[in-house]
């Protein structure tokens, strides 16, 4: 008995170090195998009459339904975003830029720091209706300068 114990656990260990190996050895991160991710530039717009331009570039891959990237923004009060527009996306596995264009109601943002959010959504039919299927979100401080 003592030496099936002891082969089994020969076995067990060499079988934890095959698949530890893989993880161990593995590179280091690489943005150029990063297959599905969404950006937000530094600077948006904002017009005289309260028209916000936001944008960014996105990478995704082939899904099953139609993939948007859409924005909000938010300023004084972090719990309060207005949606700026949505974009479709092309997954190709290639990187893309998307712009946003919307009017919050009641001029409600002004020039200055605010905090815009991109997701990368996809709508995908499960049991004959469209839900939603997130494949990335970004967030970051911008300035929205008046243009």
């Amino acid at each position: 008995m003592p030496v099936r114990s002891a082969a089994l656990a020969t076995a067990a260990g060499a079988a934890l170090l095959l698949l530890a190996a893989p993880a161990a050895t593995a590179a280091p991160h690489d943005a150029r195998h990063v297959t599905e991710s969404v950006t937000v530039d530094p600077t948006g717009r904002l017009t005289a009459d309260g028209t916000v331009t936001l944008s960014g570039t996105y990478r995704c891959t082939a899904g099953t339904g139609p993939v948007f990237v859409s924005s909000t923004v938010s300023q004084s009060e972090p719990s309060v975003r207005h949606g700026i527009g949505g974009t479709r996306a092309v997954c190709d596995g290639l990187e893309h830029r998307w712009v946003n264009t919307g009017t919050p109601s009641g001029n409600a943002l002004k020039p200055g720091a605010a905090h815009v959010e991109a997701t990368l959504m996809e709508l995908r039919p499960m049991g004959g209706l469209p839900l939603p299927s997130f494949h990335a979100r970004h967030g970051q401080d911008v300035t929205l300068t008046e243009g």
